[in-house]
């Protein structure tokens, strides 16, 4: 499972592989500018019966949701579709060659799909875990849950998003 570890008030402290099965207390945690330090984890509730994730092990909070994560070249096959849209309207989609530049752009389209992988993020500090088993029991982002106050982030992190 690989962790983008945040803190409580949602800042990025950096990311680490863990096994889950092995459940480490201590990790090292590689921060963006290459910098290592120690985190700690909760793993105490925070794995279910059948050893996936129920709650974050960063926070300890109890709710995830999950989230698609797509490819980089997902803009890219954007703009090529916006092209094969305005070929078609324009009446170019007769012709062979753009007949079969759209297939290979329909090809590259459920190909993004399927490289697509689900995530989990806690919704009180960001956390987000990845490479691993979800449980059927996570839904999508939910705005209601997200202002439920076990949720929220710390009062710090609120009075510094908020504009001076």
């Amino acid at each position: 499972m690989e962790i983008a570890l945040h803190d409580r008030r949602r800042c990025p402290v950096g990311r680490v592989r863990v096994d889950p099965a092995a459940r480490p207390v201590r990790v090292k945690v590689i921060a963006d500018d290459g910098t290592q330090h120690d985190a700690f984890l909760e793993w105490e509730r925070a794995v279910d019966d059948a050893g996936q994730l129920r709650a974050c092990v960063a926070c300890g909070c109890q709710r995830l949701y999950r989230r698609k994560t797509l490819p980089r070249m997902t803009p890219f096959v954007l703009v090529l579709a916006g092209a094969g849209v305005v070929a078609g309207a324009l009446g170019y989609s007769s012709h062979p060659v753009v007949l079969a530049a759209l297939v290979v752009l329909l090809a590259l389209d459920v190909a993004v799909l399927f490289v697509a992988r689900t995530q989990l993020v806690c919704y009180r500090c960001g956390t987000s875990y990845a490479e691993l088993r979800v449980a059927r029991y996570h839904r999508a982002w939910d705005a209601r849950t997200a202002q439920e106050p076990d949720a929220r982030p710390e009062d710090g992190a609120a009075q510094d998003a908020a504009p001076p």
